[in-house]
């Protein structure tokens, strides 16, 4: 079914809501997941589970030939030769202290692309979501608010009426996130500390946040303490998505420029999802639309590369010293012993 979602209305004189996104109750993504597995069960795909990709290996040419893996088990370093390497590692979430990112998405893929020297953009563009349970960084999906739950501060009042009249608490994450610390810092947030506001759903009813927000009461019995029938969920704004990534064209084909300012292919590397970059988002994606990175973008890179495919992809093999230049890569991460120190700069970042 779809719900209103990121603040869209119908028109210049309709201010009513839009319904301008899909769900599965607040599963959405865990159905996306089941979905696409199913799919490669059917496909035949092969996995190479407990391998970890580290380097991209381009040849004298500048196109991608494969990738350098690590097999996490015993250490084994391998060379995965193929046509075509496609970049879905997601985003890069994790350099932030408060996140809901996955603990995978560290931005290996990002750092696989720069150290091959493929450019990424609007990396600057960071994503904070309104609504991570205090403390825990777990994401509160927006689904809640557009079910009708709103955020209060610590008098109880519904803030989001003075930020955003017309829209209110179904603004944009951008303004909802905005607004929230606004509150915190004009001394209006909740908790001991102050730095939290309250997301209300318990004047929805039992019925309804057990049919339609199952997972949120879950998540929010486990990471705060809280169940939402009965009293508000402690929230605040938290890294939620990269806007930036790897720069691509619509068939998810990993662009460059040439010496006159103009994209181009390069060959063999292709990259979907949050690691990729059509710079569709701008400076804050709308709820809803990473569907067009997964979906829409990932689909149009797969048919592209299945035609490709078919009609006969040749590269030149990737040579000795193009290997080396891949291992010497990752050899330097475990013997430097020089330059900045990660940990510090992760603190500085939130």
């Amino acid at each position: 079914y779809q719900r209103p979602f990121g603040g869209q209305s119908k028109g210049p004189d309709n201010p009513t809501q839009a319904a301008r996104t899909c769900a599965a109750a607040d599963r959405t993504g865990h159905a996306l997941l089941h979905t696409l597995y199913q799919a490669n069960l059917k496909a035949g795909t092969s996995f190479l589970n407990e391998w970890y990709g580290v380097d991209l290996v381009k040849n004298q040419d500048g196109a991608i030939v494969g990738i350098i893996a690590i097999c996490i088990e015993n250490g084994e370093t391998v060379y995965i030769r193929s046509k075509a390497v496609v970049l879905a590692t997601g985003g890069a979430g994790r350099i932030y202290a408060s996140t809901t990112n996955a603990l995978i998405n560290t931005g290996d893929g990002i750092g696989m692309a720069l150290r091959a020297g493929v450019p990424v953009q609007d990396i600057e563009m960071w994503q904070f979501h309104p609504t991570g349970i205090a403390g825990a960084g777990v994401l509160v999906t927006e689904g809640c608010r557009g079910e009708g739950g709103y955020l209060i501060n610590k008098h109880g009042e519904r803030f989001m009426e003075r930020y955003a009249p017309n829209a209110k608490d179904l603004a944009g994450r951008d303004v909802v996130a905005r607004s929230m610390v606004n509150e915190i810092l004009a001394g209006n947030g909740c908790g001991p500390d102050g730095d939290h506001v309250m997301l209300k759903l318990d004047h929805l009813g039992e019925d309804v946040l057990h049919s339609r927000l199952p997972g949120i009461c879950e998540l929010s019995k486990t990471f705060a303490h809280v169940d939402p029938v009965t009293a508000p969920v402690p929230v605040v704004p938290t890294c939620h998505y990269m806007m930036g990534g790897v720069a691509t064209n619509i068939h998810g084909q990993a662009i460059t420029q040439d010496a006159n300012g103009n994209d181009k292919i390069i060959d063999g590397l292709f990259a979907v999802g949050e690691v990729a970059c059509v710079s569709v988002h701008g400076a804050n994606r709308l709820g809803g639309n990473s569907l067009l990175d997964l979906v829409v973008f990932g689909r149009a890179a797969g048919l592209h590369l299945e035609k490709a495919l078919k009609e006969g992809v040749e590269h030149r093999g990737a040579s000795e010293t193009d290997l080396d230049v891949a291992l010497n890569r990752l050899a330097s991460l475990n013997e430097r012993t020089t330059g900045e120190d990660v940990a510090p700069l992760r603190k500085e970042l939130q």
